[in-house]
């Protein structure tokens, strides 16, 4: 291309000449020029989420997706067309996209109730994970964690961007001034339940080695009021008690956990698995335990009644000889047999309903167990 005679190589294409050419314009008249095509391209691609929300979710858009949708782009998050579901499950609403590669989207459940908002989710590979039950929540939980940081590392145009939203939702300053122990302890006080806040609640008590309060808040996280329609809780709940030796309960925690869609989960479909299975295998290990007892007692039962067999066997052939001793002849007269038995009853005294009558062949049972 030349220009004044001159030819100028590596130059810029010629549809960037004119902008060069006219660059000697005011900075102030450029920076309005690029905030009005910014908030034109929001303003567009906001109408774009909310048309999609009313006309093809077929419910009310959320009051304040304007102003999150703000919050994200300022974040550095990428905004994304609603359609744009390459990936994703077919309920999801995707809002923006981070550097990771992770969505930002809306759930909209197909059979939720009237008053449910929809949810605002993380969409993985292996499904989604709650970051709040609904827009306002999560805006709040925002700006209440923006504000907890340092003044060096504290962004305030996230403040700026959730315009009158902000306002009506956190004042700044308000976790300063409440004094609470911690960012979590304030968020579940004045924001709402959230699941990775539970979670980590649970395992630091598993830290200080309170075990009985990690089994409440496994169980309360369960609660169906709570996060209804996830599977998450239960997946959570089925380790913590796995993990403190409960292992036929976390057997049913991880079955009822599949009860609920398998992309709720919160974790790949193998790991909720793998707990069923560990969790069978520890079963069949104490039943095969219990077996081994069982064979032990049997073994023990039939020793005792072989013994107690021998025993009876003993008895009878005392008994027999008995009979066979006194059926034999008798030498001595009548006169010296009870002169023998008189005096053997009185030296030895003996009773003498004891001794063998005349006419009785055999010492009675009941009498020859004195002698044993």
């Amino acid at each position: 291309m030349k220009i004044g005679g001159g030819v100028l190589y590596g130059g810029p294409p010629r549809g960037s000449v004119l902008p060069l050419l006219f660059s000697n314009r005011p900075s102030s008249l450029r920076f309005t020029t690029a905030v009005a095509a910014s908030s034109s391209s929001t303003s567009h691609v906001v109408a774009e989420h909310s048309s999609f929300v009313k006309d093809v979710a077929a419910t009310h858009p959320p009051q304040h997706l304007s102003q999150l949708l703000s919050i994200l782009k300022t974040r550095g998050e990428s905004i994304i067309s609603p359609g744009a579901k390459k990936g994703l499950i077919p309920l999801a609403i995707p809002l923006s996209k981070n550097s990771s590669g992770t969505v930002t989207a809306l759930l909209r459940w197909p059979t939720a109730p009237p008053e449910m908002e929809m949810p605002v989710v993380e969409v993985n590979k292996y499904g989604v994970w709650l970051l709040a039950k609904s827009v306002d929540q999560f805006i709040h939980r925002i700006l209440v964690e923006e504000d907890a940081k340092n003044s060096q590392d504290r962004n305030d145009e996230l403040f700026h961007a959730s315009a009158d939203a902000g306002e009506k939702l956190y004042r700044k300053g308000d976790f300063a001034e409440s004094k609470a122990s911690s960012l979590d302890v304030y968020l579940l006080k004045k924001v709402g339940l959230f699941p990775d806040i539970l979670e980590r609640k649970v395992m630091r008590h598993f830290e200080e080695g309170d075990h009985v309060s990690a089994l409440v808040t496994g169980e309360f996280y369960t609660k169906k009021e709570h996060f209804p329609g996830f599977a998450r809780p239960f997946v959570f709940n089925a380790e913590v008690l796995l993990r403190v030796g409960r292992n036929a309960e976390a057997k049913d925690a991880a079955r009822g956990a599949l009860k609920s869609p398998w992309w709720t989960l919160g974790c790949k479909y193998r790991h909720n698995g793998k707990m069923n299975k560990l969790s069978m295998s520890k079963r069949r290990s104490q039943r095969r335990e219990g077996k081994e007892i069982l064979r032990r007692a049997r073994h023990l039962h039939r020793l005792y009644w072989m013994k107690l067999l021998s025993c009876w066997i003993w008895l009878l052939w005392m008994e027999l000889g008995m009979t066979i001793w006194s059926g034999l002849p008798n030498v001595t007269t009548k006169q010296d047999s009870m002169m023998s038995q008189s005096l053997y009853s009185t030296e030895i005294n003996i009773p003498t309903d004891l001794l063998p009558r005349a006419g009785c062949n055999c010492l009675p049972f009941q009498q020859f167990q004195h002698f044993i």
